[in-house]
């Protein structure tokens, strides 16, 4: 199938880029390079534009033949989002209905969308994990703007201009692709590679953002999921939609690591120690946020092929000490 892969430079992007390529499909890659890096999308056909230049992406959705879009191209930083929200109802928002209007005026309608288990904000209880019926309530301009996408994919849906997937993801993390396509923000936020920067010595130490929660070891609890299983399930979906008009499904591993577990796992595959130090709560940081998968297992068949935190660890940390400045762009 030929897939326009809006984001394709990214983390996830560029590993989902890599699958499609694996699995006998033709992406093209759609990306301004904001945030991604050439680098990551190796020999794949790629286009330079913006998903707010409607001319662009209908050319491009012409010019290649498209059957289907992923959507990768959003900015994730919640802190950032509520700092700068007007950025994000900009980009996330505006730009993906942009990308929407150019899919109807073309005839494209199958859609991968890339969304967050942010839609739920903060579960007074979770259980055995959040499923896709619980209340969505995002508390933050980054949730909002993956929901608003989501509803508006639904109304779209309905008009019957429309076949789309929502995968709400956790955590991801790891290195994809036998450990070739790594995770390289700036500045980075997420837990797993600043861990692996701290054990490298390129960060003067990690902090743990409040040690009374009610769990075992008394830090957050969240559900990391390895990129390579959460683009296997966007290959599922892109299929499924030949039946479908809308699926939605929670992605994550089903069960959580602590942030004391992460600490440790880095611990032990680099053999390195480093300094820990810990810090006031977070606003808004839940105990505990796991996902329950149990619908996309039924439906699709989908499970975790590498659900062990160790095994998450080690492609991230043989990625970045083969990268340890990330990529060259």
């Amino acid at each position: 199938m030929r897939v326009l892969v809006c984001g394709g430079a990214g983390y996830i992007g560029s590993n989902m880029t890599a699958m499609l390529n694996s699995e006998g499909h033709e992406p093209v890659v759609y990306d301004n390079l904001s945030k991604g890096h050439i680098a990551a999308v190796g020999q794949t056909k790629f286009v330079e534009g913006d998903l707010d230049d409607y001319k662009s992406i209908v050319e491009t959705l012409q010019k290649y033949d498209i059957e289907a879009v992923m959507h990768f191209a959003a900015f994730i930083e919640v802190g950032e989002s509520v700092q700068a929200p007007l950025k994000y109802y900009r980009n996330n928002l505006s730009c993906t209905q942009n990308l929407l209007s150019a899919m109807e005026a073309v005839g494209v309608e199958k859609f991968v969308f890339s969304s967050t288990a942010a839609v739920y904000g903060i579960p007074e209880s979770i259980g055995g994990g959040i499923s896709e019926d619980f209340p969505t309530e995002p508390i933050n301009p980054y949730g909002q703007t993956k929901l608003a996408v989501e509803r508006m994919c639904y109304y779209q849906s309905r008009a019957e201009k429309l076949r789309y997937a929502a995968l709400r993801y956790f955590n991801a993390c790891g290195a994809g692709s036998n450990a070739t396509i790594g995770e390289d923000h700036k500045p980075e936020s997420h837990l797993i590679p600043l861990t692996i920067q701290a054990a490298m010595g390129k960060r003067d130490d990690i902090k743990i953002f409040g040690t009374d929660y009610d769990t075992p070891d008394g830090t957050c609890i969240r559900d990391y999921i390895h990129v390579d299983d959460l683009c296997r399930a966007h290959l599922l979906v892109l299929n499924k939609l030949d039946q479908s008009r809308e699926l939605i499904y929670n992605l994550g591993n089903g069960k959580g690591f602590s942030v004391r577990e992460v600490i440790e796992t880095v611990r032990q595959v680099s053999g390195k120690d480093f300094k820990v130090v810990t810090a006031e709560h977070r606003p808004g940081d839940a105990p505990i946020l796991t996902s329950d998968a149990t619908k996309v297992r039924n439906e699709l068949g989908w499970k975790p092929e590498k659900p062990e935190l160790r095994e998450m660890v080690s492609s991230a940390w043989k990625w970045h000490n083969e990268h340890p400045d990330g990529y060259p762009d």
